[in-house]
């Protein structure tokens, strides 16, 4: 690709929004002295009857399990549902509704959409995806879109359950999403990004927070100030988000929970960012499975066993072994003992071509789970065959003289 091709993509990107930047405010500023919303302004040239009849039904749906509407309310007409949700003014749609509820509100915003790009760099988007729709179908869509096609998940096993693992928590992902939808200027033709990198994922929408707020506060405790009112209403209704202005605190108690490092918000004018970063240990996954593919030749079945077991099941992990032990015949106690020896003779091998490896590399190397390379490191520690020279990040593993025994 031509430099000027890789400038005007980049461009399409981040372009400049200054003009739109200045429009948006003087929009803000008439607003303001009305005393209206951006999203409470009426749309005196769209019907109900033009709004999309399945994203009402799908709201119906949502709303019911989410019990924040009584069922005499969901079982009216579309009509008066809108209305009963304070998306008409007089006898006119507002904005709000056509975000909602409209089959492409992009005919009416520019940019109400989503972009989410791949970047392999800053520069340079590998690929890309555009999410148009109402706002329940992009945020859905979205969501589909980065576990599928964008965030790779790193597969473990619990006994026979199979655990994915993505470098964000999800619902931590969702609730970030969310805030960008519900909050964002939709007066700035200028689409929500997600930028997705190797080792981090970033979320910037075209917003601003309220005039008295600072960063500090909104990681705080703090009430619930919606820029979009009307917006934030239709989603809480449907289950969607709370309305008790905790949606960046449970961000940040998701990441903790699931040990993920918390994420940096940085707000500048018109625009805030969160910025997502991956953990150490499941970048050290995604490492160790792609410099297992690496070793696989053509016809290495022995390999590409190994691979298979790690990526699909993990059957017979030291654990099981300690546990069934007493219950085991001479014989399964012969073969027990003759497979921990294979495996530990595997191990050995390993670490004296690559005295790098780390315990997760391993285990995928072997098709063993991470608790069962610890067993197995352990004991031959103790017979002294290995030794672990410095940490545990940044150090290796020296095969000491007495594995030839």
């Amino acid at each position: 690709m031509s430099e000027s091709q890789i400038t005007e993509r980049n461009a399409a990107w981040s372009g400049s929004t200054k003009q739109d930047l200045k429009s948006a405010a003087l929009d803000r500023c008439l607003l303001h002295k009305t005393g209206k919303r951006w999203d409470a302004v009426p749309m005196p040239n769209v019907k109900v009857n033009q709004l999309e009849a399945t994203a009402l039904t799908r709201f119906r749906e949502n709303a019911t399990r989410a019990r924040r509407l009584d069922n005499c309310v969901l079982g009216l007409n579309d009509g008066d549902l809108i209305e009963k949700l304070h998306l008409k003014e007089n006898k006119f749609l507002k904005r709000a509704a056509i975000l909602l509820f409209h089959p492409d509100p992009g005919q009416f915003f520019t940019a109400a959409s989503i972009k989410i790009g791949y970047f392999e760099s800053q520069t340079e988007v590998l690929f890309h995806d555009e999410v148009r729709g109402n706002l329940f179908t992009q945020a859905r869509k979205s969501m589909d879109l980065l576990m599928t096609k964008y965030l790779k998940a790193v597969i473990s096993y619990e006994g026979i359950q199979r655990i994915e693992t993505y470098p964000v928590p999800l619902v931590a992902l969702k609730e970030a999403l969310l805030n960008a939808i519900v909050h964002r200027d939709y007066a700035v033709p200028a689409q929500i990004q997600i930028r997705v990198y190797q080792d981090r994922l970033h979320i910037w929408n075209p917003g601003e927070l309220p005039e008295d707020w600072s960063v500090e506060k909104l990681l705080g405790q703090h009430s619930s100030r919606p820029y979009n009112p009307d917006i934030a209403n239709a989603f809480f209704q449907a289950g969607e988000i709370e309305s008790w202005g905790r949606g960046v605190e449970r961000i940040f108690e998701w990441c903790r929970k699931e040990t993920v490092p918390e994420p940096a918000i940085q707000v500048d004018p018109h625009e805030i960012w969160i910025k997502f970063r991956f953990a150490d240990e499941y970048l050290d996954n995604l490492v160790a499975r792609s410099e297992l593919k690496k070793t696989i030749k053509p016809g290495d079945t022995s390999t590409k066993t190994r691979e298979n077991q790690a990526e699909t099941t993990q059957k017979t992990t030291q654990e099981t072994q300690d546990t069934t032990q007493e219950t085991q015949n001479t014989t399964q106690k012969t073969v027990q003992e003759t497979t921990q020896k294979t495996t530990q003779e595997k191990i050995v091998a390993l670490l004296r071509e690559r005295p790098e490896l780390t315990r997760n590399a391993l285990a995928v190397q072997i098709g063993i789970t991470s608790n069962g390379v610890k067993y197995h490191l352990d004991n031959l520690k103790k017979a002294g065959r290995i030794q672990r020279i410095g940490s545990t990040k940044k150090g290796y593993w020296k095969v000491t003289e007495n594995d030839s025994e």
